[in-house]
Protein backbone atom coordinates (compact mmCIF):
# COMPACT_ATOMS: atom_id res chain seq x y z
CA UNK A 1 0.00 0.00 0.00
CA UNK A 2 2.53 2.06 0.97
CA UNK A 3 4.85 1.20 -2.44
CA UNK A 4 1.33 2.24 -4.28
CA UNK A 5 0.82 5.58 -2.78
CA UNK A 6 4.23 6.60 -3.06
CA UNK A 7 3.89 5.95 -7.12
CA UNK A 8 1.02 7.88 -6.70
CA UNK A 9 2.35 10.95 -5.36
CA UNK A 10 5.08 10.10 -7.54
CA UNK A 11 3.02 10.46 -10.45
CA UNK A 12 1.33 13.06 -9.97
CA UNK A 13 4.56 15.19 -9.40
CA UNK A 14 6.19 14.21 -12.19
CA UNK A 15 2.52 15.22 -14.65
CA UNK A 16 2.47 18.24 -12.75
CA UNK A 17 5.69 19.20 -14.07
CA UNK A 18 5.35 17.80 -17.11
CA UNK A 19 2.06 20.22 -17.40
CA UNK A 20 3.79 23.21 -15.89
CA UNK A 21 4.55 26.22 -18.18
CA UNK A 22 8.04 26.39 -19.40
CA UNK A 23 10.63 28.97 -18.46
CA UNK A 24 13.95 28.68 -19.80
CA UNK A 25 17.99 30.29 -20.23
CA UNK A 26 18.20 31.66 -23.18
CA UNK A 27 21.36 33.01 -25.03
CA UNK A 28 21.62 35.73 -27.84
CA UNK A 29 24.90 36.39 -29.50
CA UNK A 30 25.60 38.61 -32.11
CA UNK A 31 28.70 40.46 -33.46
CA UNK A 32 28.23 44.15 -33.92
CA UNK A 33 29.75 46.66 -36.04
CA UNK A 34 33.69 46.80 -35.05
CA UNK A 35 33.42 43.50 -34.47
CA UNK A 36 32.30 43.82 -30.94
CA UNK A 37 30.62 40.71 -29.60
CA UNK A 38 27.48 41.02 -27.57
CA UNK A 39 25.82 38.02 -25.20
CA UNK A 40 22.25 38.11 -23.72
CA UNK A 41 21.53 35.47 -20.95
CA UNK A 42 18.16 36.01 -19.76
CA UNK A 43 15.30 33.79 -18.37
CA UNK A 44 11.78 33.51 -20.43
CA UNK A 45 9.81 35.22 -17.25
CA UNK A 46 5.94 35.61 -17.76
CA UNK A 47 5.56 39.08 -18.33
CA UNK A 48 3.96 41.13 -15.68
CA UNK A 49 2.86 44.28 -16.31
CA UNK A 50 1.56 45.25 -13.11
CA UNK A 51 5.48 45.03 -12.18
CA UNK A 52 5.70 48.06 -14.85
CA UNK A 53 2.43 49.85 -13.73
CA UNK A 54 3.89 50.10 -9.81
CA UNK A 55 7.32 50.86 -11.06
CA UNK A 56 8.27 54.37 -9.72
CA UNK A 57 9.20 57.24 -12.10
CA UNK A 58 12.69 57.43 -12.79
CA UNK A 59 13.55 53.69 -11.21
CA UNK A 60 15.67 50.99 -12.79
CA UNK A 61 13.78 48.10 -13.01
CA UNK A 62 15.00 44.17 -14.37
CA UNK A 63 12.88 42.10 -14.73
CA UNK A 64 15.10 39.15 -13.72
CA UNK A 65 17.96 40.55 -14.26
CA UNK A 66 19.39 39.58 -17.91
CA UNK A 67 22.85 40.15 -18.91
CA UNK A 68 24.26 41.85 -21.49
CA UNK A 69 28.21 41.17 -22.14
CA UNK A 70 30.24 43.02 -24.41
CA UNK A 71 33.94 42.38 -25.73
CA UNK A 72 34.56 45.63 -26.47
CA UNK A 73 33.62 49.48 -26.02
CA UNK A 74 30.28 50.85 -28.17
CA UNK A 75 29.49 53.74 -28.70
CA UNK A 76 26.05 53.75 -29.05
CA UNK A 77 24.35 57.16 -29.85
CA UNK A 78 24.82 59.80 -27.13
CA UNK A 79 26.13 56.64 -24.75
CA UNK A 80 29.30 55.28 -24.52
CA UNK A 81 29.17 51.84 -23.56
CA UNK A 82 32.55 50.12 -21.66
CA UNK A 83 33.30 46.48 -22.55
CA UNK A 84 32.05 44.69 -19.76
CA UNK A 85 29.10 42.97 -17.99
CA UNK A 86 25.99 45.03 -17.84
CA UNK A 87 22.03 44.24 -16.41
CA UNK A 88 19.16 45.04 -18.70
CA UNK A 89 16.58 47.09 -17.73
CA UNK A 90 14.35 49.91 -18.47
CA UNK A 91 13.85 53.36 -16.46
CA UNK A 92 10.18 54.28 -16.44
CA UNK A 93 9.83 58.08 -17.33
CA UNK A 94 6.17 58.45 -17.39
CA UNK A 95 3.28 55.87 -17.51
CA UNK A 96 3.82 55.82 -21.29
CA UNK A 97 7.42 56.33 -21.98
CA UNK A 98 10.18 54.00 -20.93
CA UNK A 99 13.93 54.06 -21.90
CA UNK A 100 16.17 50.89 -22.30
CA UNK A 101 19.16 51.19 -20.26
CA UNK A 102 22.17 49.04 -19.10
CA UNK A 103 23.62 48.84 -15.25
CA UNK A 104 27.08 47.63 -14.72
CA UNK A 105 27.80 44.47 -13.25
CA UNK A 106 25.02 42.38 -11.87
CA UNK A 107 22.13 43.25 -9.68
CA UNK A 108 21.30 40.85 -7.36
CA UNK A 109 17.41 40.18 -6.92
CA UNK A 110 15.68 42.88 -5.43
CA UNK A 111 19.26 44.66 -5.49
CA UNK A 112 18.64 48.69 -6.17
CA UNK A 113 21.01 50.36 -8.79
CA UNK A 114 22.39 53.20 -8.18
CA UNK A 115 20.84 55.92 -10.53
CA UNK A 116 24.37 57.58 -11.09
CA UNK A 117 25.45 54.37 -12.56
CA UNK A 118 22.45 53.94 -14.93
CA UNK A 119 23.43 53.85 -18.43
CA UNK A 120 20.07 54.83 -21.13
CA UNK A 121 20.79 54.07 -24.26
CA UNK A 122 19.01 56.32 -26.90
CA UNK A 123 15.11 54.44 -26.93
CA UNK A 124 11.99 53.71 -29.03
CA UNK A 125 8.88 53.17 -26.83
CA UNK A 126 6.22 51.44 -28.51
CA UNK A 127 2.83 49.74 -27.32
CA UNK A 128 1.84 48.67 -30.90
CA UNK A 129 4.32 45.88 -31.38
CA UNK A 130 1.50 43.03 -30.05
CA UNK A 131 1.61 40.74 -26.84
CA UNK A 132 5.13 39.30 -25.66
CA UNK A 133 3.16 36.79 -22.79
CA UNK A 134 7.47 36.11 -21.78
CA UNK A 135 9.62 38.66 -21.80
CA UNK A 136 11.86 38.39 -25.12
CA UNK A 137 15.50 39.66 -25.41
CA UNK A 138 17.12 40.49 -28.59
CA UNK A 139 19.75 42.42 -31.23
CA UNK A 140 18.32 43.36 -34.41
CA UNK A 141 19.17 45.68 -37.84
CA UNK A 142 16.80 48.94 -36.09
CA UNK A 143 14.29 50.70 -38.15
CA UNK A 144 13.01 54.08 -38.31
CA UNK A 145 14.91 56.88 -36.31
CA UNK A 146 17.43 53.59 -35.89
CA UNK A 147 17.61 52.48 -39.63
CA UNK A 148 20.91 51.20 -40.19
CA UNK A 149 22.19 50.67 -36.81
CA UNK A 150 21.92 47.43 -34.23
CA UNK A 151 19.04 47.66 -31.59
CA UNK A 152 18.43 46.15 -28.37
CA UNK A 153 15.04 44.97 -27.77
CA UNK A 154 13.06 44.21 -25.30
CA UNK A 155 9.50 42.84 -25.36
CA UNK A 156 7.57 42.59 -22.38
CA UNK A 157 3.86 41.95 -22.13
CA UNK A 158 2.69 45.03 -24.52
CA UNK A 159 5.84 46.93 -23.38
CA UNK A 160 8.15 46.84 -26.75
CA UNK A 161 11.75 49.16 -26.50
CA UNK A 162 14.53 48.84 -28.79
CA UNK A 163 18.01 50.83 -27.55
CA UNK A 164 20.59 51.76 -29.60
CA UNK A 165 23.93 49.66 -29.54
CA UNK A 166 26.02 51.38 -32.39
Amino acid sequence: MKRTLAFAAVALTTAGVALAHPHFNKTVTATLPGSVEAKITYNTTPANEQRATDAAVGEFVTPRGPVLDLSGELKAGSATVPAGQYTIGVVKNSAKDWTLALYPGRLGRGEKADAAKVIRLDSMYSEDEGTAHHMLIDITPGSGKFEGKAVLTLHFGSLFLAGLLS
